[in-house]
């Protein structure tokens, strides 16, 4: 489920491992919540798997209005450790940050790739050594790397670039 934009929004530090626990127990005392994940390679054993993880491990997004909300409880919740905060006073995300990551999140809370390029797209590369070469795009992580194979000598290379580094081409 999506999270409202209509709130302020604070950022929270919850205790290693217990993202999910207070996720829990602060929505049951009516608090909205906003965890941004992104796929994450881990191994296990000997082999690798591709699993959802925090974006900003060790932290998440709740959602509330300090003059009239209960929030002094949420320092009390199991599985948080506490709202992050500058001296004694609470200071809300920007707006513009969370409405952001909410925008390029799914209604699950995992971000999705960057709009502006597809998997087929004709980009130019922008800087470093292939400036001005043309490649077509593969493959895009949320992680804001790029696949692209790159026509070079005459062959077809897989190369992975950062997405601030490729355009789309004229």
């Amino acid at each position: 489920m999506a999270p409202e934009l209509s709130q302020n929004w604070y950022l929270l530090q919850v205790k290693p491992n217990q993202h999910k626990i207070a996720n829990r127990n602060l929505k049951q005392q009516g608090f909205a919540t906003f965890s941004p994940l992104v796929e994450t390679t881990r191994r296990t054993g000997n082999r690798f798997a591709n699993k959802p993880g925090l974006l900003f491990p060790g932290y998440m997004f709740v959602g509330f209005d300090p003059e009239t909300g209960p929030w002094r409880k949420i320092n009390g919740t199991i599985g948080v450790s506490r709202l992050v905060s500058f001296g004694e006073t609470l200071h809300p995300v920007p707006f513009h940050l969370i409405c952001g990551l909410i925008q390029r999140c799914d209604p699950e809370g995992n971000l999705l790739p960057p709009k502006q390029l597809q998997p087929g797209d004709e980009v130019a590369v922008t800087n470093g050594p292939f400036t001005k070469f043309v490649a077509i795009v593969e493959k895009i992580a949320t992680t804001q790397r790029v696949w692209v194979l790159l026509d070079y000598m005459g062959q077809k290379t897989r190369i992975q670039f950062d997405t601030g580094t490729l355009a789309k081409a004229p």
